[in-house]
Parts: structure tokens; sequence; C-alpha cells
């Protein structure tokens, strides 16, 4: 029987990411030093999947205090948006993507993707959970916003309920992560499926671990785009992102090892 998990113990969804998926300061191909690099200045443009806002706000943060010439900017979305922008020619510097396929859409247009991080699926409910749902086959029986099948976690999703044979109509498709769990937090639906590290440091919301979510695991890559306007400080984020300081920060947001 899946338990439903109070904002108090939603600390347990970190440490059960990282059992999963193995610590993030383990990675053998990201041992480097963290990405301080003399020169680095200018804007740095981060287009990154909406579920790694947390994550990479903290990241840019700690970039810029190692070099502090540089002025980092984030764009959150989802990967698909995030992709099709690029390919249109927004000018991005860093890539990241929430997973593997969506990195292969811009294969023509970056420069040997990484894996850099991992994410699992979780149900969420609203505080107080209106419709009593315990397990995915509830999922079908209330309100359900999902994401869009072409966003990783809609495609994750879509992979987690047809593994569990459950058939949802859902009330809508979001086209990132952050809109379903804010309309989940709204109670504009009674159930959600987001990731894992969505829901950490909320206290709107409660959360189902399913059966096999742990099987359903989302890597993500980052990539320097070929034509960055600033390649200098792509290739120093890219590099911090996947040495010691930024797998740690990841680690505290709750993200496994790639």
């Amino acid at each position: 029987m899946n338990r439903l998990l109070r904002r108090s113990t939603l600390a347990l969804l970190a440490a059960a990411c990282l059992v999963l998926t193995g610590c993030a300061g383990t990675a053998e191909d990201a041992s480097s030093p963290s990405g301080a690099t003399d020169g680095v200045r200018g804007e740095l443009t981060v287009y990154a999947a909406a579920s790694l806002a947390g994550a990479f706000d903290a990241i840019g943060e700690a970039f810029m205090a190692e070099n502090p010439d540089v002025r980092f900017r984030p764009v959150y979305d989802g990967s698909s948006t995030l992709v099709t922008q690029i390919l249109e020619g927004a000018p991005a510097d860093v890539f990241a993507s929430a997973d593997e396929a969506n990195m292969d859409k811009a294969a023509d247009v970056v420069a040997e993707p990484a894996l850099f991080a991992s994410n699992t699926l979780v149900i969420v409910v609203p505080s107080g959970n209106p419709g009593d749902v315990e397990a995915l086959a509830d999922l079908a029986d209330v309100t359900t916003v999902l994401c869009a099948p072409e966003v990783p976690c809609g495609a994750a999703s879509a992979t987690l309920l047809s593994a569990a044979e459950v058939t949802v109509d859902p009330a809508s498709l979001e086209q990132n992560v952050s809109a379903v769990l804010t309309k989940v937090a709204a109670s504009e639906a009674d159930a959600g499926l987001v990731y894992a590290t969505d829901v950490i440091g909320r206290d709107d919301v409660e959360v189902i671990v399913p059966d096999g979510a742990d099987e359903v695991v989302n890597h993500y890559p980052i990539a320097v785009l070929s034509d960055a306007p600033n390649a200098t400080a792509a290739e120093a984020f890219v590099a911090f992102v996947r040495a010691d300081a930024g797998r740690s920060i990841l680690a505290d947001f709750g993200f496994g090892a790639p």
C-alpha cells in the first residue's frame, strides 16, 4: 500500500531518490575542479527544464560567486518548448534538458551533451487529499492533471501509467511540470504527477510515492550550444554543474546522480 507523505516527511523523498540513483557526489566523470576560470565574464543564458529552477537558481548564485564578472540569466520551461526555441535561433549558451529525447532533438546545435542528474515521479495531491487518492489507479477516478506527452514529465507519466495498466483522462495537459504542481496546489485538480524534486520544501501539497516509480527514471543531460554567444562562460558553467559544487547543490534539491 502506498504511503501518503505529509510535508514533515518530504525529506525522505530526497533520500529515496539518492538511494535509487546513487549519491550525486560520486559521479566518476565529473571530478574536475568547480568551474571558476580566469577570464569568464559577461551574460550567460541558460535554458533549463522547469524542474531544475530551484537547483539552477542556487547553482547560478554559487557560480557567480566564483565568477563575479558573469551575469547568470536562466530561462525555465518545459524541455520541448525550450528545444523548439533553441532550434528557432534563441540566443542560448547552455541547454539543460529533463530527458535525453529532447536533447537529441538539439543534436545539430549542441556540443557533447553529458548527463548530470536524475529524477523520478510522485503523485501530488492538495493538502488534505480531498480526492482520497492512494495509488496510481485512483487517478482514473479523480480530476487529474498531467504534463503533455511531448514534455519529459509527460512522457515519464505515460510510461508509469502504462506499466500500471492505468488509463487517465486528464483534465488538462500542461507544458511543464511547474504548471501541474500549481494547479494541484490551488485545488484546481485532485491529483497530478510531478517530479519528486518539485515537492521538496512545499507545505501546500501532499505526496504519494507510487509503485513502480523507481523503474521510471528521467536522466538529465546538459550541453553548450555550438554557436553559444558566450562559449567560455558556458563551458565553465557546465563544468561547475558537473563538479563537486554543482552535484552537492543538486543533491540538496533531491536530484540523484545521472
